[in-house]
């Protein structure tokens, strides 16, 4: 009970603070791939692969999500570069930060995404649940 007070503690004080916590150091490319997840409680990790037979290719995969990313709320794009994408997204209740990586790798024709909280032990699932609104908004609509 008192280890449920203190968290509950460390949490209202960040909210009221919105301590936004630091910026990973293993964000960006590492050999070619983003960095995996420290720990699957706060981070989400995917590789997608694209279907380069219809025209597609990792890269406009990453371009067709920009939009995509710019509509969620408290998303704003930090950088972008050739077949790299790097998203914060901030909650709007307490203002805690997550990064949003995304890295066209041309050479294994997938999109890697990779979502992490900057604080916190949990995530209550919001990384995954981010990664899979990117992952459907690829998958095209079916022709009528």
């Amino acid at each position: 009970m008192i280890y449920l007070l203190q968290h509950l503690a460390v949490v209202l004080s960040l909210a009221l603070f919105h301590i936004v916590g630091p910026v990973p150091i293993e964000l960006g490319m590492h050999d070619g791939t983003l960095a995996p997840c420290p720990t699957p409680a706060h981070c989400a990790r995917a590789d997608w692969p694209v279907q380069e037979s219809g025209g597609d290719t990792p890269q406009s995969a990453l371009e067709s999500l920009i939009p995509v990313i710019q509509a969620i709320g408290g998303a704003e794009i930090v950088e972008r570069a050739e077949g790299y994408l790097h998203a914060t997204a901030t909650s709007a209740l307490f203002g805690f930060v997550d990064d949003l990586e995304l890295y066209a790798d041309n050479e294994h024709a997938v999109l890697q995404a990779r979502s992490v909280s900057r604080l916190g032990d949990s995530d209550l699932g919001v990384n995954s649940k981010r990664l899979e609104i990117l992952r459907k908004a690829l998958i095209p609509a079916p022709k009528v």
